[in-house]
């Protein structure tokens, strides 16, 4: 609380008192002011520190709260309460402002730091992964029978449509289409592949 360790010498005594003075801070009264300062400055600091509960964060947003004091004294308006209220009012809706402003900087950054987190790549992982599965492929294709294998090879790794394949074998169209179908189907069941 150093910032507000201000002896009161002279502060203003009663709510008339703290009314008349700052009438005399919306004139620019710089020792009025400091008479304001005295009177409210603790009463601010004690308000903020209960809702921030950080003394630090609290004596900033108490200097900003009479720092605007000061500016907006002109607009204060003793028949909507007194000026302690009104100084009091201001710091509660700074402190909460600053609160907001903490929780919303800290979900950004938990955000960001959510969407920038991926999941480690294991490179070795995946390639032996890759590499056991093409194995695998490889012995159940060794399951087919020689007209399925070759039907499968021609249409899914060497990317002839069904009626260029049967023109390749010089087979029916319908004759290749049942040996994909029944070779899909024992590799399907070789792989452990549920239909």
């Amino acid at each position: 609380m150093s910032g507000f360790a201000r002896v009161a010498g002279g502060a203003p005594g009663g709510a008339a008192d703290l009314a008349e003075t700052v009438a005399r801070v919306a004139d620019g009264d710089r020792e009025a002011f400091a008479a304001l300062y005295d009177a409210l400055a603790g009463p601010v600091y004690g308000l903020v520190l209960r809702v921030l509960r950080d003394p630090a964060q609290s004596e900033e947003v108490a200097q900003e709260v009479m720092v605007e004091v000061w500016r907006s004294a002109a607009r204060y308006a003793p028949e909507r309460g007194g000026v302690t209220t009104w100084v009091l009012t201001i710091a509660h809706r700074r402190a909460v402002d600053r609160v907001r402003s903490e929780q919303a900087a800290a979900d950004r950054e938990e955000r960001t730091a959510t969407a920038a987190h991926t999941p480690p790549y294991d490179q070795v992982s995946e390639e032996v992964a890759v590499r056991l599965e093409s194995e695998q492929v490889r012995r159940c294709l060794g399951s087919l029978t020689d007209l399925q294998r070759q039907a499968v090879t021609l249409a899914y790794y060497q990317g002839y449509t069904y009626r260029e394949v049967a023109t390749f074998l010089a087979t029916p169209l319908g004759t290749v289409k049942t040996r994909l179908r029944d070779g899909l189907i024992r590799l399907r069941d070789c792989m452990g592949v549920s239909a």
